[in-house]
């Protein structure tokens, strides 16, 4: 193990997680370390990473990036949440949002109070009492109307990766393009430089991974080893395609379940990102291509491609002098766009704990174990959409309805179905209300709640609901247009 001071990062592989990593540490850790990113422009990258969460901002907000100069660049538009149709059964949809809902008490939160309600004839949907909710059912926004909106990003991952290059190479960053032919390794196992095609030697002190499913330093050079999730999220593949814009853009992704898997429908300014996710055991890769086609609208601006993966994760995100951020530390699913923010999380976890006097094996460990819980949570939230369903119209949902679940996600389950309780640890990434929209929205009905607010007259009961009801539809009401409010705050050229 390395016991020498680390002056000098070297990030294999660029991509949205290598930019990602290279502008964070070269803004951050400006003057401490040298950092020197490894590409080439002959490897592709995923480049589909399309919708985002609202984590986004706080990264942007630690690097001092410009929110409109950014949306401009990657022809952004706002995202409040997201639209599920045909989870549950044929026919349902619901939305999760990312704002608060309603408001709670210190002895239980407003589910117990919504559920309430519903006993004494309130009928109001869950989604009533959310602002972000209310404002993407009327395609409204504005960052200034409200201050307490809460949203993310739909953007071009390939214009963001290129927006991040030209914010890191400011920074002092040095790109290095071309091939690695060879990872050379000291006697300890830890990685001592990358060997180009061309003969260069990048030598280095600590080893970002960010090559994708391949994995070049963590897994072929290090074999640290993978930990399969594909029983549990059994989809495989996707095709990704973009198209034409037919309309205006709305504030929010759509996912839409088909026989083996789902879709999805990114408004972009100009254009959208369409693309299908599904399991090739139960659907073929012509027959996915032929689904997603025809579920499309506006003119294809790309070919169809087909993308396989197998989720899981490493069983080491830090091994020896090598860090995995990306897909090379492993990948969950695109559902609800958490790739991006794994890997923002993953760069500040690194930034914390930097090792400036040399790398420790209990800061490894600390890494990991932190990397771990984070990924597993994020895990059971994705397991979630697929387990708690009614459908069994085909071999793909029946498989997913019946099929065994993580212990720790069976137990949330059972909490949220006996007592309409959700309990979280402090680090995890999908909240209170994450949690309560897509358990309610995919069917989940709670047998009893805390029965605080039965202490409350009916008639104050009703009042109390109406008013926060009555106080969001008011926000909304003054929100411009969401396509308007894009054109006249962040319109990117033609």
């Amino acid at each position: 193990m390395q016991t020498n001071k680390i002056k000098k990062v070297v990030i294999a592989g660029g991509g949205t997680a290598g930019w990602v990593a290279a502008a964070a540490l070269s803004k951050k850790l400006k003057g401490l370390v040298d950092v020197t990113l490894v590409e080439s422009d002959q490897i592709g990258t995923v480049g589909v990473g399309e919708a985002t969460i609202p984590p986004m901002r706080v990264f942007h907000s630690l690097l001092g990036i410009d929110e409109q100069e950014f949306m401009r660049a990657t022809e952004a538009t706002f995202k409040l949440g997201i639209s599920f149709k045909n989870w549950g059964q044929i026919g349902d949809e619901y939305f999760h949002p990312f704002g608060t809902t309603g408001q709670g008490t210190f002895l239980a939160d407003f589910q117990h109070f919504w559920l309430h309600g519903k006993s004494r004839d309130v009928n109001a949907a869950f989604g009533e009492y959310c602002l972000e909710s209310q404002a993407a059912k009327a395609d409204k926004f504005a960052t200034s109307k409200s201050g307490s909106i809460n949203y993310a990003y739909h953007l071009d991952a390939t214009r963001y990766a290129k927006y991040l290059r030209k914010f890191s190479e400011a920074n002092g960053l040095v790109r290095i393009e071309g091939k690695i032919q060879q990872v050379q390794q000291h006697p300890n196992g830890d990685i001592k430089a990358l060997q180009m095609e061309s003969g260069q030697l990048i030598e280095g002190d600590l080893f970002i991974d960010c090559t994708g499913f391949l994995g070049l330093l963590i897994e072929k050079t290090l074999k640290v080893g993978y930990e399969d999730w594909s029983h549990w999220l059994p989809c495989d593949s996707a095709i990704p395609v973009q198209t034409e814009s037919v309309g205006p853009a709305v504030p929010y992704v759509t996912c839409t379940a088909h026989q083996a898997g789902w879709q999805w429908h990114i408004p972009l300014q100009h254009r959208v990102g369409n693309g299908l996710v599904y399991c090739s055991e139960f659907q073929s890769d012509d027959d996915a291509k032929q689904t997603l086609l025809e579920n499309i609208k506006g003119k294809k601006l790309t070919e169809p491609r087909t993308i396989k993966y197998k989720t899981g994760r490493r069983k080491a995100f830090w091994s020896n002098n090598c860090i995995a951020l990306g897909l090379s530390s492993g990948f969950v699913e695109p559902l609800e766009s958490t790739s991006i923010y794994l890997f923002m999380n993953g760069v500040t976890r690194l930034m914390r704990m930097f090792p400036f006097n040399g790398i420790s094996p209990a800061i490894i460990n600390e890494y990991n174990q932190q990397s771990v819980v984070e990924i597993e949570n994020v895990r059971d939230f994705i397991i979630l959409h697929y387990h708690v369903t009614d459908r069994e119209d085909s071999e793909f949902w029946r498989y997913c309805k019946n099929m065994s679940i993580p212990d720790s996600l069976a137990h949330r389950i059972e909490l949220f179905k006996n007592n309409a309780n959700v309990f979280l640890n402090e680090r995890e990434l999908f909240r209170l209300e994450s949690w309560t929209h897509v358990m309610l929205g995919q069917g989940i009905r709670p047998n009893s709640y805390h029965s605080i607010f039965s202490t409350m007259s009916d008639k104050e009961l009703i009042a109390h609901l109406a008013n926060i009801r009555t106080t969001i539809a008011g926000v909304v009401n003054k929100l411009p247009n969401h396509a308007e409010f894009v054109h006249n705050y962040c319109k990117a050229a033609e």
